[in-house]
């Protein structure tokens, strides 16, 4: 795809643009914009993106179009606007948090498994965002939404471990800017403690690939062409080989949707627990001793953590690193495979 890309937020809603390549030449309308990145990482799904067709929200060429079943042409412009969401204000709740660190500019939570980052369709309250308004009352910055006071990066509801929420609008802006710099040239640290199946042949690497959304199954990640994704990149390395299984290091240099657990399966080692990801290994399981099978069938997650978060704090300029330690049920799974 050759996309000219345009994304515009303001109280209006958001606005989106896009030019049809040479490879989308007869796609549909509505698949064509469901498979853009940008409307992925905005959560419009294809349900959505249709209804907005019909609503006559996405122009072709200028002129608006109802129909998403339309095809498109080599250099076609498409727009859409999404409306902006109906203000359906979080409230506080009484949500135990794990505060790693908190001065009157950020807080860094150490966030459990089970926990949702912020509310969304199926999740509308049990969140962090819930949690933090009950904590930090009207100090979170508003840059975030209605909807994401304060949040600056996510991770899935699974995942344990760290992540940093500004409190005011200048660290928001700053932190914003680090995780959009990926700590290419600014300070940003970010390293996942991650049990995979197997164990690479090599001490180390680099996995380099696009990742977009999957083109049957909706709701899962996938790598896909350049045309169809964003550049991802994880580097890893091996802390600990279990024959059977291995403890893997990844340090973060994009932050796409399920980045790691899409980048493992995809070099033949997938998070152990990993149901979406990993659902061909496991018949490995019953060839666990009983103590590993017990602590990966307790699991009933990706055994992914969140383990270091480093950063310059976007107001004084000090550098920060935090470390957390392995939660209970991973590390009850790091004895299990160390006895193996």
């Amino acid at each position: 795809m050759t996309v000219d890309e345009i994304q515009q937020n303001d109280a209006a809603g958001e606005h989106f643009g896009f030019v049809v390549g040479e490879g989308e030449i007869g796609a549909r309308l509505d698949r064509f914009l469901a498979e853009r990145p940008e409307l992925v990482e905005a959560h419009l799904s294809r349900s959505r993106i249709k209804a907005l067709i019909e609503e006559g929200r996405v122009s072709l060429r200028g002129a608006a179009v109802n129909d998403p079943a339309k095809k498109l042409s080599a250099g076609d412009a498409v727009t859409l606007d999404v409306p902006p969401p109906a203000p359906a204000e979080p409230q506080a709740e009484d949500i135990a948090l794990n505060v790693v660190h908190e001065d009157a500019h950020l807080i860094v939570i150490d966030k459990p498994a089970g926990l949702v980052v912020h509310p969304a369709s199926g999740h509308e309250s049990g969140t962090l965002v819930n949690a933090l308004i009950a904590h930090c009352g009207e100090s979170l910055s508003g840059v975030g939404g209605v909807k994401k006071p304060g949040i600056v990066h996510r991770i899935d509801k699974d995942t344990t471990g760290l992540l940093v929420v500004a409190k005011t609008d200048a660290a928001h802006h700053g932190l914003s800017a680090l995780f959009a710099d990926h700590g290419r040239t600014l300070s940003l640290t970010r390293e996942y403690l991650a049990f995979v199946w197997g164990v690479p042949d090599r001490a180390h690497g680099t996995i380099e690939t696009y990742l977009g959304r999957h083109s049957i199954q909706r709701e899962r990640m996938a790598v896909v062409p350049e045309s169809r994704g964003r550049e991802a990149i994880t580097h890893w390395e091996k802390i600990a080989d279990y024959g059977v299984a291995s403890l893997i290091r990844c340090q973060l240099e994009t932050g796409r949707t399920h980045q790691i657990r899409v980048h493992m399966a995809h070099i033949g080692h997938p998070l152990i627990g990993d149901s979406t990801y990993g659902a061909g290994f496991k018949t490995k399981v019953a060839k666990l001793p009983e103590a590993a099978r017990a602590a990966v069938e307790k699991l009933g997650r990706q055994a992914l953590h969140a383990a270091t978060l480093g950063f310059e704090h976007p107001i004084t300029g000090e550098e920060m690193m935090f470390e957390s330690e392995l939660p209970e049920d991973l590390a009850a799974l790091m004895a299990a495979l160390e006895q193996m």
